[in-house]
């Protein structure tokens, strides 16, 4: 029984909706009609004035019945006329009428779709939405943060970072001194020959050497004399 209503109510609202339509389609064949009652008209009085201007001069008994003629067509073409522009008027306000519906349902049908999108959004769930958001981004920064912070293996002493710099430092310059030809302080140190007694070898050869030419400066000064 539902479905008989439902399909009663459906054809009424169908119904209901093509009404504009329907009366726009009479309006316009009605229009149609007029229109060629209007061409029939004016072809009438036309022919009636060719009548009444062949017959003024000769018959103008007929002269006057063609110019009676032509004045009862022009009456009537008068009212069709009237008749032409007030449907014209009915069309386009109808058509109008229709134009504001179709422009108020579509806005209607608009609101309705942006009502479900919504549903039950509001701009306080939006706003605790918004903060749930923030607060689960600080958490993941403070996650992150606390692993960063964890140092993975075994701590090195900075200290012994720095011997070990030394280190490197001291053996870059032996190996610049060595490309250079210049022997380094440390290995001149170790490379001094063994003293003896307190006294360096090879010491005793180099005063003779300059006591013998000490005497030799002196024979020589002595000869000039």
């Amino acid at each position: 029984m539902s479905g008989v209503w439902g399909w009663f109510s459906g054809g009424a609202a169908a119904k209901q909706k093509n009404s504009p339509k329907n009366a726009i389609l009479g309006l316009r064949s009605q229009l149609d009609m007029l229109q060629k009652r209007e061409r029939h008209l004016q072809s009438q009085i036309d022919e009636q004035d060719a009548i009444a201007r062949k017959n003024v001069a000769t018959n103008k008994n007929a002269a006057k019945a063609a110019l009676k003629r032509k004045k009862q067509s022009e009456h009537s073409l008068e009212q069709t006329l009237g008749q032409i522009g007030t449907l014209e008027a009915q069309i386009n306000a109808i058509e109008s009428a229709n134009i504001n519906r179709e422009t108020l349902l579509a806005m209607e049908r608009a609101g309705e779709a942006m009502k479900n999108i919504h549903g039950k959004l509001t701009p306080e769930k939006v706003d605790e939405t918004m903060a749930k958001l923030q607060d689960q981004i600080a958490l993941s920064e403070e996650i992150v943060s606390a692993m960063n912070s964890v140092q993975v293996g075994n701590q090195v002493d900075d200290e012994e970072l720095e011997d070990e710099l030394e280190q490197l430092q001291q053996e870059q310059l032996d190996e610049q001194m060595l490309k250079t030809g210049t022997v380094p302080v440390s290995d001149q140190i170790q490379r001094m020959p063994a003293v003896a007694n307190g006294e360096p070898k090879g010491k005793a050869p180099a005063i003779e050497e300059d006591d013998e030419e000490a005497e030799l400066r002196k024979l020589q000064a002595e000869m000039a004399m």
